[in-house]
């Protein structure tokens, strides 16, 4: 038969000879291995005859046995397995021809097949079954091609030989190597392919699983080679749906997620046979691809799987199955799209397959799927391009796959921006010498996402990689990049975020003491990475960071201060000291992420007896080096082991306490960079001294033992950064440093110096002077008031005698009573033209005369604002001398050549005023007041834009009086559009913080009329400042646009107030109500010309606060005394009739304001400021009154409890006083706390800014516009 003549005809050798490779000789080397072969047959034949009658013997033995033991069957199998080992194949050319040894063969095996036939084969013991198998495969292998047992036999023939493959697992069994045997002779003679000839398809496919079953890694390579060669020769014979399935059922097997041994196995065979196998299978995944459901194999299922493994190992295969893939991917089921795009995402990542180019419409429609509409698919498609890219980084097809992970990190969907920031963090984590630094610093910005969720992630997985960058930074395989450098940046601005708890400044500590830089990274290469962060830091990282050091120095101190109260006397403590020490707990906890839970930890920690502990946290206190904290803090917590219930909290409690952020050894490398210029940049100078005044302003005994290495550093730095003197005089009551060691040097820089070194260097002698800062400073200004004299160096010296007079008045008023120095400031400065002393300065010489005008006004600005102190000079001089200059109307000072010298002059006085208002408020007049606001109506919108911001500014910091946000009403319809958001924000930001602080003090806006603090109370000077403008309509003017026109910062601010918060909108109406009323009935304190504007202005306002809009309001419940300052009004004294407008005239007014706020306003934008400067025109004058009295200061007022109208529902206070004396300036802050409107839409909400105000009536509010404005994505 066909299929038996293939059964392996092997050649009649000596068993252990191989001549399949042994190569023609020539001449009489041929001769003499001929001669050897000749000699070897001839033995063999005789070691044949003897081995075939021992067979014979056997076998008629143990057929004569009718029932033979287990023992003897066993000894006779033995011999003949020996014996068969001796013979070797019966070489037959001709199946029909038998030649004489194989007639022989048949007759000598005869009586032993028919012992196996009869009897043995029925014999269940294992050793015999696996001697007759042996015997049996010995018989195929001597007899072929033909097989030694009738057709009838073999199928039980067969599954004996079979039955022995399945013990393969066991290599450790004795009989493991027969079985290898058997193995190794039915893949030699192929004697299985005869199972097809007989019709044992079954045991063919039982023999195909236990292959697979029995298969294991351990093997060796060549009983796999053998396996695989039976299954082979089986397939390329009969390649049947149930085998293919056999093996493509097994090629999908894993092994905790690893391909098993059968998996490779079944790979080998489909890579061996592929030629046979690729039609089959081929046909197979093409109709799980376009027609899953029909397809009746289970195989459907894992075709995915298939279509991968076989790719790895034939993918020529797979040449027509692969472009089907595209269907999947345009399908219509997004979990088949699903599907499509992981395989796809595998084959693209394996290495040297080049996929994208072989397939590139199909690579073209799997990068569509970053976008896919449905967010699963676009996670998906994102999880397989780190793989993707990595295959290979540098190709095209990668930059495409980075370009469309880098679109999905601003995806709509937080889940899929989340799964783009872990793939770019993942990439940059593998490759990070080669990862774009645009897609790091993308992935940077979330964290700044609006959902918390994007965020936690973000930081998690960004750390990492910044802590990996960090290392090969180390290791020297990288150098530093800004945009990983950036990343400890982002995360610092999370101590900003107030949605989440985890990221408030208790935890953030954590996360830079513990996550940021790798456990083991050196204190040097920390330092460095410090450096370079404080050169990207900008003033919102740096106040962050110095909000944690604050934090971390609050709790060193409180716990020295409980654990000095501890150490008194427990048993006769005071309830005094248990008061302080409840207040260190309660201290204490707020560093900490849950206070409550601390402090209930500090309670119970409280109650330990044992003090060593608590003088371990005391000795941690003073551990100024990270190896002496950690070793001290590991001491500790094994003192007091994991298990007991404190550890954890001490745990916590150690860390946050101890010198781990920053210690001595990192300012020991700052300094050591500086002096011996390790960092190799000039550049980092700077930020290396910045870095150290973060440390020591914060934690100035860090310095103590290295306060040695300052002088030095002085002495030897020509050229030193200011920021290193401000160390200095941060760390200066810590140091021993004697101020006469370095006084010379700092000497130097106050006379010859920059500025700014100028000023740190004063601030380091006062530092440094303790009780002799008199004497120095006397010293300096002998030498400073020489250089002033003579003109030299006057910026520098400028800025020195500022800075004195601050630390020292007294010194700085001594020797201007002595040597003139306010008058030389005036004569020098102010009074001369500079221009010809200054031509020999690089720059135009105008503008340097201007500076040093500026210069001039700071000095003297410094001179009235000393840390203690009072000048004995009468600011009101230098008040005038400051209201010239912001008029511009006086020959005493020098001419400005230009107009935008002038406005810089004007800016700088107007400053001026601002920070003399903290202090000298009552001593500035009205008409000081107004020029000052009036500089935001400036011709220049950069000069605007300062003086708003300088305002802003300065109430954020509550470092002015409140009337000085009317400057903002006047760039609320800003002709320039950035200006008008600007100023518009402002305003909003200055009517909420205000609110919150009067909420802090817990009174209502309407108790009494003396809460001149609130937000509303400064349309009192908005009015003032208002009535004395000159571009005021004519008294006769019946145009409501007119007046709508100029009224409209009047009526803005209103707008804003009343639509605040409807929690205190109410509140706002009645306190602006009862103020118009308050202003309807009083004079213009200096010019009683000026009351019939003051009272339109009230009329438009009460207007305006009894609309319809407000028409729920109660008016019964308005305060019924107002305090108005007395420097702006007084009482009428009936000499001037009241003016007014008609109330339809007044109301045309208010529905002007309306219509010309909906209408798109014709603004510009910063590109048009040229021309909009060189065609505004200022109408502004200064004031008439020539007043220079201050708000006096009244009488307390007394106020009673009264109630009011229901729907007000809240209690007035109203002044009981009914005295005319002139009222005085209350100040203080109280109205309530204001909320973001509740009216807000929810389009405005996530970020979205309206493009033009609407009306009052709208349902969304100017005020929630303005708010919405100030919110970041």
């Amino acid at each position: 038969m066909e299929i038996r003549q293939n059964c392996c005809d092997l050649s009649p050798t000596t068993p252990g000879t191989d001549l399949t490779n042994t190569k023609p000789v020539a001449g009489k080397d041929s001769q003499v291995l001929l001669e050897r072969i000749v000699s070897t047959n001839n033995q063999t034949r005789h070691m044949d005859h003897s081995s075939l009658q021992l067979i014979r013997d056997v076998g008629t033995k143990l057929s004569k046995h009718s029932r033979p033991t287990k023992d003897y069957i066993v000894k006779s199998l033995r011999q003949v397995v020996d014996a068969f080992a001796r013979l070797e194949q019966s070489h037959v050319s001709d199946a029909r021809a038998k030649s004489e040894p194989a007639n022989k063969l048949e007759s000598c095996t005869k009586p032993l097949r028919l012992s196996i036939v009869n009897g043995l084969l029925r014999n269940k013991d294992k050793d015999v079954r696996l001697l007759l198998a042996i015997c049996v495969s010995e018989m195929f292998r001597v007899m072929a091609p033909e097989p030694p047992f009738e057709d009838e036999y073999l199928r039980d023939i067969f599954t004996l030989v079979l039955s022995s493959f399945s013990e393969l697992v066991d290599t450790t069994s004795p009989l493991f190597s027969w079985r290898v045997k058997i193995l190794e002779t039915v893949a030699r003679c192929k004697c299985c392919v005869i199972m097809l000839d007989i019709g044992c398809e079954d045991l063919v496919l039982g023999m195909f699983n236990t292959f697979f079953s029995a298969v294991r890694d351990y093997h060796d390579p060549s009983l796999v080679n053998n396996i695989l060669s039976i299954i082979t020769h089986i397939l390329s014979e009969d390649a049947s749906p149930p085998l293919v399935d056999a093996v493509l059922h097994n090629l999908v097997k894993e092994e905790k997620g690893e391909p098993t041994a059968a998996s490779r196995l079944a790979g080998s065979i489909i890579g061996t046979c592929a030629e046979t196998l690729e039609p089959l299978i081929c046909g197979l995944l093409t109709s799980c691809i376009s027609e899953r459901d029909v397809v009746g194999s289970e195989l459907k299922e894992f075709y995915h799987e298939i279509i991968f493994r076989i790719f790895q190992c034939v993918p020529q295969m797979l040449l027509p199955v692969i472009p089907n893939l595209t269907l999947e991917l345009l399908t219509d089921q997004v979990d088949v799209r699903i599907k499509a795009v992981k395989i796809i995402g595998r084959l693209l990542s394996l290495p040297g397959n080049c996929v994208a180019q072989k397939y590139r419409g199909l690579f073209t429609e799997f990068l569509k799927r970053f976008a896919d509409k449905s967010a699963e698919v676009r996670i998906h498609a994102i999880q397989c391009a780190k793989d993707c890219y990595l295959v290979n980084p540098n190709c095209s097809e990668s930059m495409e796959i980075l370009a469309a992970v880098e679109e999905r990190l601003l995806d709509v969907d937080d889940r899929v921006r989340t799964q783009a920031v872990i793939v770019v963090c993942d990439i940059a984590r593998s490759n990070i010498k080669f990862i774009p630094v645009t897609l790091i610093s993308q992935a940077t910005e979330r964290l700044r996402d609006k959902r918390i969720s994007v965020r936690k992630k973000a930081l998690q997985k960004l750390l990492e990689a910044y802590r990996d960058y960090c290392d090969i930074c180390s290791k020297g395989q990288s150098t530093m990049n800004d945009a990983f450098e950036q990343i400890p940046c982002k995360v610092l601005m999370l101590c900003y975020d107030k949605d989440c708890k985890e990221f408030r400044s208790q935890c953030m500590e954590l996360v830079l003491v513990e996550d940021l830089f790798p456990a083991d990274l050196s204190i040097e290469e920390r330092t460095k990475h410090w450096i370079r962060l404080f050169s990207l830091f900008n003033n919102h990282h740096e106040k962050a960071l110095r909000h944690v050091l604050l934090q971390k120095q609050r709790l060193q101190n409180v716990l020295r201060t409980y654990l000095g109260l501890r150490k008194g006397d427990k048993e006769n403590r005071s309830e005094e000291i248990e008061k302080q020490i409840e207040t260190a707990f309660v201290k204490m906890a707020a560093c900490f992420p849950d206070p409550t839970k601390a402090k209930e930890s500090f309670h119970k920690l409280n109650q330990i007896k044992d003090n060593n502990i608590f003088n371990s946290l005391e000795l941690l206190l003073d551990q100024l080096t990270i190896g002496e904290a950690e070793a001290t803090r590991d001491k500790l917590l094994r003192m007091v082991g994991s298990k007991q219930p404190h550890f954890e909290f001490l745990k916590s409690l150690s860390l946050k306490c101890s010198y781990n952020l920053f210690s001595t050894e990192h300012i020991h490398f700052a300094l050591d960079c500086i002096l011996s210029d390790r960092l190799g940049n000039k550049h980092l100078e700077g930020p290396t001294g910045k870095l150290l005044l973060a440390i020591i302003s914060i934690f100035p005994s860090l310095i103590r033992a290295l306060e040695g290495r300052l002088p030095r550093l002085l002495e030897e730095t020509n050229s030193i950064d200011s920021k290193l003197i401000d160390v200095l005089s941060k760390a200066g009551p810590s140091l021993s440093i004697e101020l006469r060691d370095v006084y010379p040097f700092l000497e130097r820089l106050c006379l010859e110096g920059t500025r700014g070194e100028s000023k740190s260097a004063v601030s380091a002698i006062a530092a440094l002077a303790s009780n002799s800062e008199d004497f120095w400073f006397s010293k300096l200004c002998k030498e400073l008031s020489n250089l002033l004299r003579k003109g030299m160096n006057l910026p520098t010296v400028l800025q020195s005698l500022g800075c004195i007079a601050k630390y020292s008045i007294s010194t700085f008023d001594d020797h201007d009573q002595d040597e003139g120095i306010v008058a030389s400031i005036y004569e020098k400065i102010f009074q001369v033209d500079l221009s010809d002393n200054l031509n020999k300065l690089d720059g135009d010489a105008s503008s340097n005369s201007c500076d040093l005008k500026i210069y001039g006004l700071k000095a003297l600005v410094k001179s009235f604002l000393p840390h203690r102190g009072t000048p004995r000079r009468n600011v009101d001089e230098f008040l005038n001398f400051l209201s010239r200059m912001l008029s511009m109307c006086e020959a005493s000072v020098d001419i400005i050549p230009t107009r935008d010298d002038e406005a810089r002059i004007q800016l700088a006085a107007a400053k001026s005023v601002l920070r003399l208002s903290k202090r000298w408020d009552s001593q500035i007049a009205p008409e000081i007041f107004c020029l000052t606001i009036l500089i935001a109506k400036n011709s220049s919108s950069k000069f605007r834009k300062q003086f708003i911001d300088k305002v802003h500014k300065l109430l954020k910091e509550q470092a002015i009086p409140t009337r000085y946000a009317c400057a903002f009403a006047f760039c609320n319809s800003d002709n320039l559009k950035d200006l008008q958001d600007d100023s518009l924000k402002y305003m909003a930001e200055f009517i909420q913080q205000y609110s919150k602080i009067a909420q802090i003090h817990q009174t209502s806006v309407v108790q009494d009329g003396s809460m001149t603090f609130v937000p509303a109370y400064i349309v009192v000077f908005l009015m003032y400042i208002l009535a004395h403008d000159s571009g005021f309509p004519n008294l006769d003017c019946q145009d409501e646009n007119v007046f709508a026109q100029f009224c409209r910062p009047f009526l803005s601010v209103l707008q804003m107030l009343v639509n605040a918060d409807v929690n205190v909108a109410k509140d706002t109406v009645l306190y602006l109500h009862s103020i118009f009323r308050a202003i309807r009935m009083v004079e213009d304190a200096a010019n009683i010309e000026i009351s019939p504007k003051l009272h339109i202005l009230a009329d438009i306002g009460l207007s305006f606060v009894t609309s319809p809009n407000y028409s729920g309001v109660s008016l019964s419940g308005a305060p019924k005394h107002i305090l108005l300052p007395v420097s702006l009004y007084r009482v009428n004294s009936g000499q001037l009739s009241q003016h007014g407008y008609e109330k339809c005239f007044v109301g045309r007014v208010i529905k002007a304001f309306h219509s010309e706020i909906c209408k798109p306003t014709n603004i510009s934008t910063r590109s048009d400021q040229k021309f909009l400067e060189g065609n505004m025109q200022t109408n502004i004058k200064p004031c008439s009154s020539k007043s220079t009295k201050t708000c006096k200061q009244g009488e307390a007022i007394s106020s009673r409890a009264t109630k009011i109208n229901k729907t007000v529902n809240q209690e007035t206070n109203p002044c009981s006083s009914k005295s005319t004396k002139a009222c005085k300036q209350v100040e203080t802050i109280s109205s309530r706390a204001t909320k973001i409107n509740k009216t807000v839409n929810h389009e405005n909400i996530v970020g979205r800014k309206r493009r033009r105000a609407v009306s009052p009536t709208a349902s969304t509010s100017i005020e929630s516009q303005i708010l919405v404005g100030m919110l970041n994505f």
